[in-house]
């Protein structure tokens, strides 16, 4: 986990170093997040709130055209019941909060409206990696949690029952420049599966579960 959260980090760093000599600003930047999950045999599924923070660089290098990226904090999640296809296991509810470091690869295009006033539009892909939150099950029976009954709590990244830390997907969005503040309006939708494979006596199960969030930021920059 250290190791792939620290090459994020270099990896934000080295972009901005590389084009040190084209037009680029720093900005710091939050908002809110509504988060769910899409996949197989997901019912009854809630948006999760959430939140996230950090820092961006907005890197000019052509007219109208930059590379927005940064290193961002955030929340997501799902509240959801599974459709276990095993009639003895039944329906198994979760509540999940995953938090991720997060790195978005967007290539935006600016509108002028006034000198200080500009419309952008972006998309591209995001890579992110899960850094904890807490995962509930509420079941009548469930072998990834030794046979429980009922209802158990356990870290959302937990290397033998918990979701695969590592996600990536694209995203798209647009904004508002009034010169030093930034209003963003975007969606994220996960590519990659992020569920485990459950085992039940000798037989496999496999999940298949993404991310997807819509989010609002307001930023200020440097």
């Amino acid at each position: 986990m250290k190791k792939l959260t620290l090459s994020l980090v270099i990896a934000f760093i080295g972009m901005i170093s590389l084009v040190s000599a084209q037009t680029a600003s720093i900005n710091i930047k939050g908002g809110l997040n509504i988060s769910n999950f899409y996949g197989d045999n997901l019912l009854e599924k809630d948006m999760q709130p959430g939140f996230h923070i950090g820092v961006g660089a907005d890197i000019g290098f052509a007219p109208k055209v930059a590379l927005q990226t940064g290193l961002f904090f955030s929340t997501k999640g799902a509240k959801y019941k599974y459709d276990f296809p095993v009639a003895a296991v039944g329906d198994v509810e979760y509540n999940i909060t995953a938090n991720y470091i997060q790195m978005p690869i967007h290539l935006a295009y600016k509108i002028e409206l006034t000198p200080e006033t500009k419309v952008v539009f972006h998309a591209g892909p995001y890579l992110a990696y899960g850094v904890g939150g807490k995962r509930k099950i509420v079941s009548k029976f469930t072998n990834d949690l030794k046979d429980f009954i009922g209802e158990q709590e356990i870290s959302t990244f937990n290397k033998d029952f918990g979701l695969k830390p590592f996600d990536a997907g694209v995203g798209v969005g647009i904004g508002m420049e009034f010169k030093l503040i930034t209003v963003d309006l975007g969606w994220d939708m996960g590519l990659k599966n992020i569920a485990r494979d459950i085992k039940v006596g000798e037989t496999i199960y496999k999940q298949n579960t993404k991310n997807q969030s819509a989010y609002l930021s307001l930023g200020y920059k440097f």
